[in-house]
């Protein structure tokens, strides 16, 4: 069994939760993201691609599993 394990590769990305710094809104983003992730109440951009891991512009709460 061990074999399969080795053949499934990890995500090397996390899910972060974050809160809008203009409207407190949190909201559940991935922390490597490919375009703008805005905001789902006021249009703030949260987070930019940053060919890896993007620019998060929003306060980080917590990582998720």
């Amino acid at each position: 069994m061990a074999r399969y394990e080795e053949l499934i590769p990890k995500p090397r990305g996390r899910f972060l939760r974050v809160k809008c710094p203009s409207c407190g809104n949190e909201q559940v983003i991935f922390e490597k993201p490919t375009v703008r992730v805005m905001c789902r109440i006021c249009d703030q951009v949260l987070a930019e691609p940053r060919g890896g891991k993007g620019k998060i512009l929003a306060e980080i709460l917590e990582y998720l599993p």
